[in-house]
């Protein structure tokens, strides 16, 4: 438990010092509008994936953005606490994540399918 909380603590504090210009505003426009529509979710690991196929390249290119910024958050947690990516990721999801899950968002638990909130 102890480890878990210094894991998101690390992340919590990656996030706060992360300049704000490193996810343009047209990349989370376009997810925050896809997550409405049910075409992207939450995944137990910490990332973006697709609830439904797209063929969208532009929305491919913003969810890629997000997480690529994500996985640098991770891999920086990970270094701190002595984990691996996948456990910064998965504590991310469940200290962070889960929190900010509006009704209507969908969200893909570990080992599960996905989920309508």
């Amino acid at each position: 438990m102890r480890h878990t909380l210094s894991i998101t603590a690390a992340v919590l504090a990656a996030l706060a010092l992360a300049p704000a210009a490193a996810i343009a505003m047209d990349a989370k426009s376009a997810v925050d509008a896809a997550k409405s529509a049910g075409v992207v979710g939450e995944q137990a690991d910490g990332y973006l994936g697709f609830v439904k196929p797209s063929s969208d390249t532009a929305l491919k290119a913003a969810v890629q953005e997000i997480n690529d910024g994500r996985g640098a958050l991770y891999r920086q947690a990970a270094a701190k606490n002595g984990v691996s990516v996948e456990a910064a990721g998965g504590s991310a999801y469940t200290a962070i994540v889960q929190a900010k899950l509006k009704p209507g968002d969908y969200y893909k638990p570990a080992g599960g399918g996905w989920m309508k909130k």
